[in-house]
């Protein structure tokens, strides 16, 4: 499939969940009246449901990763050329940042922010890491294709729950959070950890999928995910 055709569904994918992800936390937090569970709820909803549509519905197009963290774990497992990578990644970054600045024109709130929400330390990180993780697992370890909208999504909607930082598990959309001063924001100077964190998960989970999940029903996924969420793998 062209490189441009597959661009152009990361961008859009990843315009579009981080519209979601922000937009949904901006409205949650105005209805929720100050409380925070109702609040992440709403958010882990909308995240969980826009997860799914997106890579049911581009992972045949371009895998629908829409997380530089899948396409380097797919582009080291030979499933994506080394060039193109760097191009997924931009795209990546891009789209995301761009679906935040959407969501505040959508909600009437100035397009560019700076967030103020501390999100730092190491039990954070380390749920990033996990988040992370477990995200990958589920890209290199499930079977058939018609699978991964829903144990992506699954997953990620869980995370929002058992870890500390509620799973952004996706450097291009903790990025583009940065960008936003609202209920799903976190502080710049606490980017690059996030991220570290997040790349340290993903990496540790190549040998760990290759242990559990063993030579035959790892190359059968992989196989797959080259198709619907593998012209390289996901999601978060």
């Amino acid at each position: 499939m062209r490189i441009s055709r597959r661009l152009s569904a990361e961008g859009i994918g990843s315009l579009l969940l981080a519209a979601t992800v922000v937009g949904s936390g901006i409205m949650a937090e105005r209805l929720s009246g100050g409380n925070a569970a109702v609040a992440l709820l709403a958010n882990t909803g909308a995240t969980v449901a826009v997860l799914a549509v997106l890579i049911g519905l581009l992972g045949p197009v371009s895998g629908a990763h829409f997380n530089p963290a899948v396409s380097v774990v797919r582009a080291l497992r030979g499933h994506l050329p080394w060039p193109d990578l760097g191009l997924y990644t931009l795209v990546q970054v891009a789209g995301c940042c761009a679906g935040a600045l959407l969501a505040h024109a959508m909600f009437g709130l100035p397009l560019m922010q700076a967030s103020l929400h501390v999100r730092t330390g190491f039990p954070q990180w380390l749920a990033e890491a996990v988040a992370t993780f477990g995200l990958i697992l589920i890209v290199l370890g499930h079977r058939r294709s018609k699978d991964a909208p829903w144990m992506v999504a699954c997953w990620i909607g869980a995370a929002y729950w058992f870890t500390a930082s509620t799973s952004f598990a996706n450097p291009a959309i903790t990025i583009a959070r940065s960008l936003s001063d609202t209920f799903s924001g976190i502080r710049a100077e606490d980017v690059p950890e996030f991220i570290l964190a997040q790349f340290v998960g993903a990496l540790l989970a190549l040998p760990v999928a290759k242990i559990v999940f063993a030579r035959r029903p790892l190359e059968r996924a992989d196989h797959e995910v080259s198709s619907a969420i593998s012209h390289v793998g996901k999601s978060s």
